[in-house]
């Protein structure tokens, strides 16, 4: 084996050790053999926990080919290792072109899958317009992220989705974990894994107060920074203000801004419209799926000049001389110049998305082509499995409790 797949087996076996909401989930699908025999298209980041995903569908019977869900996620040394030591088909690396990102999608739909789990809907976007020989086979699919439902649930609206999709990010254990917590946590791991800048003293400027934009402010203001939050929704600025944030428009919230993450799934987020705003030296950071809430365009064009600083840190001199650096290339930062989530919290998504393929894999055929939830009672499945598996005893409500919650007879 070459050292870098040496390294990356290290990463995955880390990764397995530590996920046994996934392990618990993998042993019932191995033993009723839900997935045995299905062909799964993957397109998530390539790190190690997605490796034990992948490996754990295989090893539940399923082939399986995994692509990256953005050109700059994919771990090299994950990649290389499911390929060398795992024999899994992988078509992913980092830095990848448009072009070659595409590619591998395109090679990971070669398999024609009965499955495609997906994140930020490429996938089930190509099965639509390119690849449509293969909807006649498709049985269903898994949608990870808030991006990709957006895009789902206006296919849904057009009538123009073809197969069934499981919404796993809305899942309780996904979103109120992953989207909060893990992103929240990368994000800052991301910001400073790529710029070595303190946070503590800085305004931090959130966009968006969904479950992610909330998990960046309280990890930023644990950090010790002045954290304001930008917003379009009534209900969630209330409950920035509430939650202690200032909240402000964009084009004030700049002014102040040291760091600056865009977190709504939304695209144009900073523009040129909030350049004249800016601080010299402002840091600009995206936490969305899509490198298009900020405006790199609009960088481009107003810009004099644009020269690389640091490995994941672009520098951009505006016209009047002020300098904007932007991270990542305005993709994902917490996985392009991170590590993405930490093990534990994907170990809970992780166990969402093969529950939700296991329930495809025997519901399929009875599902019209819609986006669904994932079903409660494999959402507290998964939950139960976590506390077990992390200590946590709860309590139980009594025949007696059930029947007067049950009841409206009985009153105080």
């Amino acid at each position: 084996m070459s050292e870098l797949g040496e390294r990356g087996a290290r990463r995955i076996e880390w990764a397995r050790d530590h996920m046994p909401v996934l392990a618990a989930i993998r042993e019932e699908l191995k033993r009723k053999k839900t997935l045995r025999g299905l062909r799964i298209g993957m397109a998530l980041h390539v790190e190690a926990k997605t490796g034990v995903l992948a490996l754990s569908l295989r090893e539940a019977g399923a082939t399986v080919r995994l692509a990256s869900c953005n050109p700059l996620s994919t771990d090299d040394s994950v990649a290389t290792a499911l390929a060398e030591t795992h024999g899994l088909e992988v078509y992913a690396r980092k830095w990848q072109s448009t072009e070659e990102y595409y590619e591998s999608l395109h090679k990971v739909l070669d398999l024609k899958p009965d499955l495609v789990i997906d994140d930020g809907a490429d996938l089930v976007f190509l099965l639509h317009t390119k690849r449509t020989e293969l909807l006649p086979g498709m049985r269903g699919g898994n949608e990870e992220t808030t991006t990709g439902v957006i895009r789902l649930r206006a296919m849904e609206r057009d009538s123009a989705l073809r197969f069934p999709i499981i919404d796993v990010n809305d899942a309780q254990m996904k979103h109120l974990f992953d989207n909060r917590y893990g992103t929240g946590q990368s994000t800052i791991d991301g910001l400073m894994t790529a710029t070595n800048l303190v946070i503590a003293g800085k305004t931090f400027v959130v966009a968006g107060y969904g479950w992610t934009g909330r998990g960046i402010a309280m990890r930023a203001k644990g950090l010790g920074a002045r954290v304001v939050v930008t917003e379009v929704d009534p209900v969630k600025a209330l409950e920035a203000s509430m939650d202690g944030f200032d909240v402000l428009p964009m084009r004030a919230a700049v002014k102040a801004a040291d760091f600056i993450v865009s977190a709504t799934g939304c695209k144009d987020i900073i523009t040129a419209a909030h350049f004249p705003g800016l601080k010299d030296q402002v840091v600009l950071a995206n936490a969305g799926h899509f490198d298009n809430e900020i405006s790199k365009a609009d960088l481009e064009r107003h810009s004099k000049g644009r020269r690389r600083v640091r490995e994941f840190v672009d520098e951009y001199t505006l016209s009047g001389g002020k300098r904007v650096y932007l991270l990542a290339e305005g993709r994902l930062v917490n996985i392009a110049a991170g590590q993405g989530h930490p093990v534990e919290i994907m170990d809970m998504s992780f166990a969402i998305q093969a529950v939700a393929a296991g329930y495809l894999a025997e519901h399929a055929g009875s599902l019209k082509p819609r986006v669904y939830p994932v079903p409660p009672d494999l959402d507290l499945k998964v939950a139960r499995i976590k506390l077990r598996t992390s200590g946590i005893r709860i309590d139980r409500l009594t025949k007696e409790q059930r029947a007067y919650l049950d009841s409206w007879r009985e009153g105080t």
